[in-house]
């Protein structure tokens, strides 16, 4: 293998690695490049996945459900720790809207591969309502949500970080719920099934050099922010609040991810947002890619 495609989004260490060619580096020796592709959001980068543009990604629990049921030949390969406070469901702050309960009837602006959609169905689900008591208005991605909540033609807007810290500091925004104690909000890394089989070694490699990037992260969120703002346009402050309220880290794929990840798909199909029924198990292989966790 000549050369390895990564996919990334705003806001992941894959970001500092990516700018730091510290996976350049360790690759070198093998004669392998990296091309780098950069994507709105996790349903897009599975696109790219699925049509063989890029080996490599990451992207939140709900975007790789949908993608599989679509038939996107994807193989779970590791996963970063629980995330719940960095994705939120957000109303004006003179709603009357004050519960979940009160989002009955209400146009929600939301994307339907998101994490934060699982959350809002998760928090329904929770409260006694389902889809069916919401009038969602599917976007595509964080600035067309957050465009139809400030042009007024929806009540609420899910969104998650960086761009939850920024709204959370740009309009007059009150956080309806977030994440805690209803989803974990895991980041996957996600390979192709092909390259996952074919390049264990290579995979264990990208992984190892997050992970060093990742233990840098955790105990330095300010450099973190000041190193992604220009390359993100996003303020340093915000970056600092939403680095400030997530762990960074290199985690196996275990039972329980698994199961998580089963009860989102499980969720998704009994509401026919997927086509069919599917087995987490079946994008999982046997091979431990990191190598420690």
């Amino acid at each position: 293998m000549k050369k390895v495609r990564i996919g990334y989004q705003k806001f992941n260490t894959l970001n500092i690695l990516k700018s730091r060619g510290e996976l350049e580096k360790a690759l070198k020796p093998l004669g392998i490049t990296v091309e780098w592709n950069e994507f709105a959001a996790g349903p897009q980068l599975l696109e790219a996945l699925n049509v063989g543009s890029i080996d490599f990604g990451h992207a939140a629990d709900t975007p790789p459900i949908v993608a599989q049921a679509a038939g996107t030949p994807l193989v779970y390969v590791a996963h970063e720790p629980p995330y719940p406070k960095g994705l939120a469901v957000v109303v004006r702050k003179d709603s009357p809207i004050q519960s979940v309960k009160d989002l009955k009837g209400k146009k929600i602006a939301i994307g339907k591969g998101w994490n934060v959609f699982n959350l809002l169905l998760a928090a329904l689900e929770k409260e006694g309502l389902s889809l069916a008591d919401i009038e969602p208005v599917f976007v595509s991605t964080a600035a067309d949500a957050q465009a139809a909540f400030q042009q007024g033609s929806v009540d609420v807007f899910g969104i998650w970080d960086p761009f939850y810290a920024v709204v959370e500091r740009k309009l007059e925004i009150r956080t309806l719920i977030d994440g805690s104690e209803i989803v974990n909000n895991p980041t996957f890394y996600l390979a192709s099934r092909t390259f996952a089989e074919q390049q264990p070694k290579l995979v264990k490699t990208i992984l190892q050099e997050v992970q060093k990037i990742d233990d840098w992260a955790n105990t330095n969120p300010r450099e973190v922010a000041e190193f992604l703002a220009p390359q993100l346009k996003v303020e340093v402050e915000d970056l600092e609040r939403a680095t400030k309220r997530r762990e960074y880290g290199v985690r196996p794929i275990t039972e329980k991810a698994i199961a998580d990840q089963q009860q989102i798909a499980d969720r998704f199909f009994r509401l026919k947002l997927i086509p069919k029924a599917i087995s987490i198990k079946e994008s999982v292989v046997q091979t431990n890619f990191v190598e420690k966790g």
